[in-house]
């Protein structure tokens, strides 16, 4: 889910913002590493179905997020855009539109005091593809040519891994993964739909490219096969039934 403030590998939903999360997750401070995020909607119509909310009323209520954790010595420093690549209900969205709600975001942070060093882009409903993940970074980068760009991806439409190779030709470091591909959103009106990116799909591409991970693919494939075990039904991911390739290589040489 987008939009959450981070408890070392915990996380609680900061769309919803009403204090009483952020209160519980302040008594354990002394053992825990606390985050906030500016969580925005590209799509109006999105806004409207995810938190009943207008863009505008959104903003304010980010504004209240933001200061509250200021206000407790909670950095904020990244700004989310969900839907940044289109959206089951408004449709194609132009990197004209992601830009300007990044602007939103960034007036937050101004207004608050918020130090941004990352945006990330979500792919919420899986509209995304190469050429639209491309042309919207190349958007961003043209206003904010020094920011680090994180993708949120989500393989609703099976393309999750496509898009995250033109993420990474464009230089993106930071994408946010689950074992099996859990996840997804409840509001996206598609309770069928894969979730987010597989996290073993996404080492295998970038081991495959060359690019080291530090990742022991296949301990976690393993770990995305207990998770289907816990969860009780089979997970959308890939990987975690066809096994690595390395497992493959290391048989045939024997």
């Amino acid at each position: 889910m987008e939009g959450f403030t981070a408890i070392k590998g915990i996380k609680y939903s900061g769309l919803y913002f009403n204090g009483h999360g952020l209160d519980r997750a302040l008594s354990y401070k002394d053992k825990l590493t606390l985050s906030g995020e500016i969580s925005l909607t590209a799509s109006e119509g999105f806004t409207k179905k995810n938190l009943n909310r207008s863009h505008a009323e959104n903003v304010v209520a980010m504004k209240r997020h933001a200061t509250a954790h200021l206000d407790n010595k909670i950095s904020v420093n990244s700004i989310g855009v969900m839907a940044a690549f289109g959206c089951n209900y408004q449709g194609d969205i132009a990197p004209e539109v992601i830009v300007n709600t990044l602007k939103d975001g960034m007036s937050i942070a101004e207004e608050t005091g918020a130090k941004i060093t990352v945006f990330s882009l979500a792919d919420t409903m899986g509209w995304a593809a190469p050429h639209r993940i491309e042309r919207v970074l190349g958007e961003v980068r043209n206003e904010w040519p020094e920011m680090e760009i994180s993708l949120h991806l989500h393989d609703t439409r099976g393309l999750a891994v496509a898009n995250a190779y033109a993420g990474l030709k464009m230089g993106i470091r930071r994408f946010d993964t689950t074992v099996g591909g859990l996840g997804g959103c409840p509001f996206a009106g598609q309770p069928k739909a894969a979730g987010n990116i597989c996290t073993e799909e996404l080492v295998l591409l970038c081991e495959e490219l060359g690019i080291a991970t530090g990742v022991n693919l296949d301990a976690l494939i393993e770990v995305g096969r207990l998770a289907e075990g816990i969860v009780g039904h089979q997970l959308p991911g890939e990987l975690i039934h066809a096994g690595s390739l390395d497992a493959f290589r290391r048989k045939i040489k024997h």
